[in-house]
């Protein structure tokens, strides 16, 4: 498992990448290796899953009847949920690399997709928290939530502009693809695995 110095590495190269600097590419590993290890960024990422599985719960349990107790078959589903959202916009991404000529392109685009995913992922477990100590600020963190998911636009489509070259439409679908499939799925097995808070 990469350690946590190996981590700040990547994540900081990464950065130099939306900035423009190519210096970034020093610091990242686009190889095979690379992208095989940037799975890691999984478990990097559980802490702040946890997170947002404790305020998901409590959402889910205001909607039940008093005295009602979700056992551990909940947190099941949420991994396979969290599993689905995490692999299934790489799969699409897979098959787009292969139809449009970005197979070399494949394991860069994965290493993003994944490191970048550590940061985030802390920031949403910050406003998973602080949705559970501070609800009346819901609108605000809403808001807050939406300017992150415009800026993982923004990183991703800045750094695949360095990896794939001014190609602004190719860009665009890529970036599409690794974002709004996880959000429409998300929906949709949220209410197929029963963990929808409503």
């Amino acid at each position: 498992m990469p350690s946590f110095s190996e981590v700040k590495l990547y994540v900081l190269g990464l950065w130099l990448l939306v900035k423009g600097d190519r210096a970034g590419l020093a610091l990242v590993d686009f190889t095979d290796r690379g992208m095989m290890r940037s799975f890691w960024a999984i478990v990097w990422c559980i802490p702040a899953i946890g997170f947002s599985w404790i305020w998901w719960r409590l959402a889910f349990l205001e909607t039940m009847p008093p005295g009602f107790r979700l056992g551990g078959i909940f947190f099941f589903r949420m991994a396979l949920l969290e599993a689905s959202n995490w692999l299934v916009p790489l799969v699409l991404a897979g098959l787009m690399a292969l139809t449009m000529g970005l197979a070399r392109q494949f394991p860069a685009i994965v290493f993003t997709a994944n490191w970048l995913s550590v940061p985030f992922s802390y920031l949403y477990g910050l406003l998973s928290i602080l949705l559970v100590l501070m609800p009346g600020l819901t609108g605000l963190i809403a808001l807050i939530w939406l300017g992150a998911i415009v800026a993982l636009v923004v990183c991703l489509s800045r750094i695949f502009r360095m990896i794939i070259g001014p190609q602004g439409l190719t860009i665009a679908t890529l970036t599409m693809v690794l974002i709004v499939p996880s959000l429409l799925l998300s929906d949709v097995l949220e209410r197929f695995l029963g963990v929808y808070p409503g």
